[in-house]
Order: C-alpha cells, then sequence, then structure tokens
C-alpha cells in the first residue's frame, strides 16, 4: 500500500492501560493514520486481528500470557502481509534481533517523538523496515562488528544494500537509482545468495559491518 494515498488501519497491543490510551490519543490527531482498536496482551491480538484487519499492529515486547515475540512469530505465520512495528521501552539487543527475524517490520523506543512514531508506522506500512536509531546503535555496539573485507557484491549491488538497510523498500531504490523495480528485485535476491544472508537484520548488520551506512 501507499501511505500517501491510502489511510492506515493501526492496532495497538500493550499491557499498560495508560501507555495503550495515551499512544492511542496521539496517533488519533495524525491525518492518515486510523486507531481501528486495542489488545492488552498476545492472545487477544490473535483474537481480534481477524475482526479488525489492521495494516499495522504496533506492539510491546513484555507482556503476560503471551509476548511480543511469540505473538509477532504467529501473526508472520498466519497472516504475512501484516506489518508488526514493536514499541518498546526495552533496549535490548537479543530482542531486537529475535523480533526482526520473527517477521517484525520495525523497532522503535517508546521515548520516540510521535512524529517519529507515525514516520516508521508509515514506513512499514509500505512494506519497508524502520529501527531507530537508539535501536540501531544497540544492534551494532559492544564491539561485535568486524573489519571490512573485500566485498563480494558489486558496486550496484553495495548501492542497493546500503538503501534495503536504511529501509527503503524496492519502489524508492528503483526510484532513487533509475532503475526499474523488476531489476531492483533480481539484486536484492543475488545479494542474499552472494552473502548467505535471508533477514533484513543480517542484511543491515553485513552493510554496517563494511561501512556502506
Amino acid at each position: 500500500m501507499s501511505t500517501s494515498e491510502s489511510v492506515v488501519k493501526v492496532m495497538l497491543v500493550d499491557d499498560h492501560i495508560l501507555v495503550l490510551e495515551g499512544i492511542r490519543a496521539r496517533l488519533e490527531q495524525e491525518k492518515g493514520i486510523d486507531v481501528v482498536g486495542q489488545a492488552t496482551d498476545g492472545l487477544e491480538a490473535l483474537e481480534r486481528v481477524k475482526d479488525l484487519k489492521p495494516d499495522v499492529i504496533m506492539m510491546d515486547v513484555s507482556m503476560p500470557n503471551m509476548n511480543g515475540i511469540e505473538t509477532t512469530k504467529i501473526f508472520q505465520e498466519r497472516y504475512p502481509d501484516l506489518k508488526v512495528l514493536i514499541l518498546s521501552m526495552h533496549d535490548n539487543r537479543e530482542y531486537i534481533s529475535q523480533l526482526m527475524f520473527h517477521g517484525a517490520k520495525g523497532y522503535i523506543l517508546k521515548d520516540v517523538s510521535v512524529e517519529e512514531m507515525v514516520s516508521a508506522i508509515r514506513t512499514v506500512a509500505d512494506g519497508a523496515t524502520y529501527i531507530c536509531r537508539a535501536a540501531t546503535e544497540t544492534l551494532f555496539r559492544h564491539g561485535e562488528t568486524m573489519e571490512p573485507v573485500e566485498s563480494k557484491l558489486t558496486p550496484r549491488e553495495e548501492a542497493i544494500l546500503s538503501r534495503v538497510a536504511k529501509g527503503l523498500n524496492s519502489k524508492a531504490i528503483s526510484n532513487e537509482l533509475n532503475i526499474c523495480v523488476r531489476t531492483v528485485e533480481t539484486h536484492r535476491q543475488n545479494i542474499k545468495s552472494k552473502l548467505d544472508l535471508n533477514t533484513t537484520a543480517e542484511l543491515t548488520k553485513y552493510a554496517y559491518d563494511q561501512q556502506l551506512l
């Protein structure tokens, strides 16, 4: 979908009612975003999503009954087109890695501005990935990056990978590089094959390690 052409339907999932109501009140003031419902844990979210049919689920990680990681995994299996955006207070590398591996399209912290929250919602709704700066730094800190080695990729593939790592979707990349979407998709598949990587988090880490960002 294109967020510039249609309303993004959002469902909120958090076990803290005050947090839910506060975020809902903020988002309901935003043009182009419709908060269609809310849930207080993963099990309730799985029940409600069938009727609410949101485009984006904005969900916490730590919740009773079923946490955000397990819920994200089930959403990916049952509703592969549904976009999951994690909104958490936890700046935790393991959480971020697991959630992105299981299909979350974005990860932001609860102290982000409402403007960044809205930007993240619209970005993941369009099919791209959004990880806030603090979460990105957590993902790649503690000396876990490696020294750049001779790249396995062509300059064109590196240009595409750097944009994938920044959260651009294939259409946006095609516009920037003035090539067709099908060519971008072919390059993306070649990149994954050459690097033996599959997830956006893995590709982003490789781009970071190779100083492509």
